[in-house]
């Protein structure tokens, strides 16, 4: 008989065989706050115009080099669920503000990792994260007296370009000017009167070859497509929209012809070709010039297109169509039958251009109502162009914020310390022993900065003490200046440097849950993992393939 060993007595005895369970400050809360640590540091790297970018190559081996935190954590597969916390809430972020990923995973780092230092001085968490949420509503309270640039407008260009010139300027530092023109053209050309601004109708698209200075922005639809009939350009065009192949149609049920004679065989073909014209020439009737559908082309109605001298457009893609029939204020059909007035599109023109060695279909509204607005990207590698992509997304999100909340914040660092410096005195006023937590905050916020200097090759503690002096002596706009190779501040009002105030708001809020959220963790419990086949293990280096 087997002898029985006895489980080692304690919560993991409760539990399956496998399972692991780790409890109290040294196994739970110190593990969780070195893992976040870890994470942050990572992506702290890759803050601002001069941050790293990093190689990262996902589980299906695309290869991905950016310094877009968001990109970084969406296509790691982090497992820490800790650490997973800290993603969630840069995830929060992203879908509540579109940018701003990087400062919730910074500062709520930096925030554990001022509770550290804390915990091992004896002070409780209690007293940790009351002490941080005190600080949160400080902050919160004070921030809008920090505004220092707003946008009433949202049509002017200048000032609008001013506004989201620093959101581009941290992705793609140098072609800043190039982008926030081409963002600025497309948003302000598709903003409508009542309705909110939406962000998906700004389309992009990348066609290798040529540099970023031939990018351009097109009030309309960029296909990277040629057309399949003959004709090749058409202006004041109405359009007619289909899902369906434009070909002979087949019945619902299926039967049996019979056939005796070659004659009976010749009118058989003859009224289908006969049929099928039919179709396509009453689609003609109704004033059609292009014709575009998401199945295919058949040749026979090809010809008859032609022949009514019609432009044919496939798009394989049905959010595409979808997007195409919102450019042109048309409805899109089911069955090829012929368009009504109110169902037809209507484009100033649609032709087929080569950019590169790519072909290209243009539909393009001339007027101001148009309602989608493409930018084409032009550059060497795809890498490149997905990095300028990722770009273009923040500065599109910069300008949907700034819709809703024109107030901007000094940016470059300087907010950041003007914020630590108030919380610094108001942790004076405080009597418990939340005001440890308070100095902490008001730390960790300086980590900003320090980012901003290391990645640029800068003394981190000197540009600090400087910003803190220029903060001290009431200049509150004195931010860390990117371009000087010794420790340097300067006014960000006169290199438009912003951040916007929505981004700030949010991110501070999001990162103090988070932290909160993980320091209150004092018992991690592990089940066993789902059985399942195991990867194969490689004995040979990958390097020997």
């Amino acid at each position: 008989m087997a002898m029985h060993i006895p489980k080692a007595p304690g919560f993991s005895s409760m539990l399956k065989e496998g399972a692991r369970a780790y409890h109290g400050l040294e196994e739970a809360v110190f593990r969780n706050i070195t893992a976040c640590k870890e994470f942050a540091a990572s992506v702290r790297s890759a803050y601002g115009p001069n941050g790293m970018n990093k190689m990262i190559i996902n589980h299906i081996e695309k290869q991905f080099v950016t310094s877009d935190a968001g990109t970084i954590m969406r296509e790691l597969d982090v497992e820490h669920p800790a650490a997973k916390l800290m993603i969630m809430a840069s995830q929060m972020q992203e879908s509540e503000v579109g940018d701003g990923t990087n400062f919730v995973v910074i500062l709520c780092g930096a925030l554990l990792e001022a509770a550290e230092e804390l915990l091992r001085l004896g002070v409780n968490v209690t007293d940790i994260c009351e002490g941080y949420e005190r600080a949160l509503d400080k902050v919160l309270d004070i921030l809008p007296s920090f505004v220092c640039y707003e946008v009433d407008d949202c049509r002017n260009l200048e000032k609008v370009k001013e506004g989201i010139k620093a959101s581009i300027m941290s992705k793609q530092f140098g072609n800043e000017d190039i982008l926030v023109d081409l963002i600025t053209k497309a948003c302000v050309a598709i903003l409508p009167e009542q309705t909110t601004f939406n962000v998906d109708n700004v389309r992009v698209c990348k066609i290798l070859g040529c540099g970023l200075t031939a990018s351009e922005v097109v009030n309309g639809m960029v296909f990277k497509r040629f057309v399949e009939g003959d004709v090749a350009h058409a202006e004041q065009a109405k359009i007619a929209l289909y899902t369906c192949p434009v070909d002979v149609t087949q019945t619902e049920t299926k039967g049996t012809v019979l056939i005796k004679t070659a004659e009976e065989l010749k009118n058989f073909s003859k009224g289908e070709e006969n049929l099928l014209e039919e179709q396509i020439k009453a689609i003609a009737e109704t004033g059609t010039k292009v014709i575009v559908a998401g199945g295919k082309f058949g040749d026979m109605a090809l010809h008859f297109i032609n022949k009514y001298n019609m432009m044919a457009v496939r798009l394989n893609s049905k959010f595409d169509l979808r997007r195409l029939a919102k450019t042109v204020n048309g409805t899109v059909l089911p069955r090829l039958t012929p368009p009504t007035s109110e169902e037809l599109g209507y484009c100033d023109k649609v032709f087929v251009d080569e950019l590169g060695e790519t072909g290209v279909v243009i539909f393009r509204n001339e007027g101001k109502d148009s309602k989608i607005a493409t930018i084409v990207i032009r550059g060497s590698t795809d890498n490149y162009m997905d990095d300028i992509e990722r770009a273009i997304d923040d500065g599109v999100n910069t300008f949907k914020g700034l819709t809703r909340n024109g107030k901007f914040l000094p940016g470059a660092g300087a907010i950041e310390i003007s914020v630590a410096q108030s919380l610094s005195e108001y942790a004076d006023t405080l009597p418990g022993l939340e005001q440890y937590a308070v100095r902490k905050f008001a730390t960790a916020l300086e980590s900003f900065p320090k980012a901003l200097a290391e990645n640029s090759g800068v003394n981190a503690t000197e540009v600090v003490q400087k910003l803190h002096f220029a903060h001290k002596s009431g200049e509150k706009t004195q931010g860390f200046d990117i371009n000087s190779e010794q420790p340097a501040t300067i006014d960000v009002k006169s290199t438009s440097i912003y951040d916007a105030y929505p981004t700030k708001y949010w991110g501070i809020k999001y990162a103090v849950g988070a932290a909160t959220t993980i320091l209150r963790v004092d018992q991690i419990i592990m089940a066993k993992r789902a059985g399942g086949p195991k990867p194969r293990d490689n004995p040979q280096d990958q390097d020997d393939d």
